[in-house]
C-alpha cells in the first residue's frame, strides 16, 4: 500500500512540475486560442464567399428580370401601336386597304426549292480526314 502512495505521489508531482507547470499551461492556452483563432476565421471566410456567391446569383437574377421586364414594356408598347393593330386586322379579319389587291401564288415545285440550294458543312465534312490533314485544315484554314 506504501508503494503504491509513493508512486502516486511521484506521479502527482511530475505532473505539477514537469507537465502543468506556468510556461507549458500558458503554452497551451496559446495553441488552443491560436487554433480557434484559425477555425473561426476559415469559417469566416467560407461564410463570406458563400454569401458573396450568393449576391452574384441574386444580382444576375435582378438583371435578368429587368431585362424581362424591358422586354414586357416594349411588347405593351409595340401591341397598342398602329402598325401591330393593322397587321392583326389584316392577319385575322382579312382587312385590306383601299386599292389593295390579293395575289395568290401558286406553292413552289421542287425545281424552284432545288435551284438556289447551297452547299452545308455537313455535305463538305462527309469525306473522313486523316488526323495530319486535320491539323493542316485546322492551322491553315485557306489549305
Amino acid at each position: 500500500m506504501n508503494g503504491i502512495k509513493t508512486k502516486y505521489r511521484r506521479l502527482i508531482y511530475k505532473l505539477k512540475h514537469d507537465y502543468f507547470s506556468v510556461e507549458n499551461v500558458v503554452l497551451m492556452l496559446a495553441v488552443f486560442l491560436c487554433l480557434m483563432w484559425t477555425y473561426q476565421s476559415i469559417t469566416a471566410m467560407s461564410r463570406n464567399w458563400s454569401l458573396t456567391e450568393r449576391l452574384t446569383a441574386e444580382k444576375k437574377s435582378l438583371e435578368l428580370l429587368n431585362v424581362e421586364v424591358e422586354t414586357a414594356e416594349l411588347e405593351n408598347e409595340y401591341y397598342k401601336s398602329d402598325e401591330y393593330q393593322e397587321l392583326l386586322a389584316r392577319k385575322v379579319l382579312d382587312k385590306q386597304l383601299p386599292g389593295e389587291k390579293m395575289v395568290v401564288m401558286p406553292a413552289n415545285s421542287e425545281e424552284a426549292k432545288n435551284k438556289h440550294k447551297t452547299v452545308t458543312i455537313d455535305e463538305k465534312e462527309e469525306r473522313d480526314y486523316s488526323n495530319l490533314e486535320k491539323w493542316m485544315m485546322y492551322l491553315f484554314p485557306s489549305h
